[in-house]
């Protein structure tokens, strides 16, 4: 099973060196894990009222990027979550792409917000990030900026009931989908990763990955 592949790179496999947690200061770290659900080799992913990513690090160029394709399996919404409310803004299932861009475009604010975050973390943060979100209080399709950073932008794909407890394959053009979240078209594509968070509410959140993977 691919987590990541790209037509002229090479495959990313769900047990590939390269995947590793990444924690975000001062946060309690959601439990990663390789599992089989249903008869499928998946990363299960157990957040209790904390947050961290599992991620690769890729480098595929702009140009190279059209259809994204993921599956996830949601244990259950988080009913105080709100994507838009950042006191509450947790989802159990993210799918979180990383891009590079020209930084000298940014805001003065968010290069001194850039500085602290790698300040804090001991990495570059990348010049924009993309989500695909399972939430529950926003029509599927809905942009979401983030209260935090300019630069974070979230796509709800679905959050319904109807959507939890069974196994969702999704497709998606990333490219266009930036573009729409952005308004400008995407760079080089630096980082792949899942993220399933439930600190903010101080809940509990499950959900299993399937296959990432861009063309």
């Amino acid at each position: 099973m691919a987590l990541a592949a790209c037509a002229t790179h090479d495959p990313v496999e769900v047990d590939t060196a390269g995947w590793h947690k990444v924690a975000l200061p001062g946060k309690k770290a959601t439990r990663y894990a390789h599992v089989v659900k249903d008869g499928r080799r998946a990363i299960r992913a157990d957040a209790d009222a904390s947050a961290s990513l599992w991620r690769r690090k890729v480098d595929i160029p702009a140009d190279q990027l059209n259809d994204v394709r993921w599956s996830w399996w949601v244990d259950g919404v988080i009913p105080e979550a709100d994507l838009s409310d950042a006191d509450r803004s947790d989802a159990p299932a993210r799918v979180v792409f990383a891009f590079d861009g020209d930084r000298s475009t940014l805001s003065a604010r968010t290069r001194m917000m850039f500085d602290l975050a790698r300040a804090v973390s001991g990495e570059e943060p990348p010049y924009a990030t993309l989500m695909y979100v399972h939430g529950h209080r926003h029509p599927a399709g809905t942009v979401v900026h983030s209260q935090r950073s300019d630069r974070i932008r979230k796509i709800v794909v679905e959050g319904d009931a109807r959507t939890v407890r069974q196994w969702r394959e999704h497709r998606r053009n990333l490219a266009a989908d930036f573009e729409r979240a952005f308004g400008e078209p995407p760079g080089r594509l630096i980082g792949i990763a899942i993220m399933t968070d439930a600190d903010n509410t101080q809940s509990k959140a499950r959900a299993w990955y399937g296959p990432i993977e861009v063309k």
